[in-house]
């Protein structure tokens, strides 16, 4: 089953390529802003309890599709880009076995 999972969560992430290609952004934005998402690591620094939180908030696929929601309802295009990249990043994530953190240690994520 977690090999089946993964499947749909690269099929997610090439979803997000397409999407991407859609946008009429150069190709090299992609694979620069990909990882910027990780950058809500950095909550850890305080404790896990914020760190847990601010990572999943940004890696919520929720939040991406709402975030590429507005975009498209506001023709605002950098917010459609945001949705892309914080879904096929969160996608990735997930087929990689990272998933959401629970507040006790970083490790622990609801992919265990």
């Amino acid at each position: 089953m977690k090999t089946l999972l993964r499947i749909e969560e690269l099929f997610l992430f090439f979803l997000s390529i397409l999407l991407f290609g859609q946008t009429g952004y150069a190709w090299w934005w992609f694979p620069l802003l990909l990882f910027v998402p990780d950058a809500a690591m950095t909550g850890y620094l305080i404790n896990t309890r914020i760190g847990a939180v601010v990572y999943n908030f940004v890696h919520h696929r929720a939040v991406a599709v709402l975030l590429f929601g507005f975009g498209v309802l506001l023709s605002i295009p950098l917010l459609q880009l945001a949705g892309i990249i914080f879904f096929a990043h969160a996608s990735l994530d997930r087929a990689c076995n990272f998933g959401l953190k629970f507040p006790d240690r970083f490790r622990h994520t609801h992919l265990d």
